[in-house]
């Protein structure tokens, strides 16, 4: 069984930057998309980025150009780089394993088969 675990959120002010991490554990399988959502109080879970086993990325409109998903050689973490934060960033990121090599789009929760806890974000204005 998959495990994730998120690290790297905090407090930022806006304008900032924060590298957040996934690292994968237990029953790893490199051969699947991998996930950065996040959720807000109140709000739905939205997808954020996607990165696929042929390297190939995408990002949602809100974060595109400010954002970028990658992963390290051995594909054990997941990372999300975001710059240029803003208070609308905040949020709980989630990372997440797909059920398949291919990312679905549009980002969708139900795309997702294993979830880490999340890491918290906050910006200030």
């Amino acid at each position: 069984q998959e495990q994730l675990m998120e690290a790297g959120g905090g407090s930022v002010q806006a304008g900032g930057s924060l590298r957040l991490s996934c690292a994968a554990s237990g029953n790893t399988n490199i051969n699947y998309c991998m996930y950065w959502f996040r959720q807000s109080p109140g709000k739905e879970r939205e997808g954020v980025a996607s990165l696929d086993v042929d390297a190939i990325t995408t990002y949602a409109d809100s974060v595109k150009g400010r954002a970028t998903i990658s992963q390290d050689g051995a594909k054990n973490t997941l990372y999300l780089q975001m710059n240029s934060l803003k208070p609308e960033d905040s949020a709980t990121y989630y990372c997440g394993v797909g059920w398949d090599r291919a990312c679905v789009r549009p980002y969708m929760p139900g795309a997702v088969r294993v979830w880490g806890q999340g890491t918290l974000v906050t910006v200030s204005s």
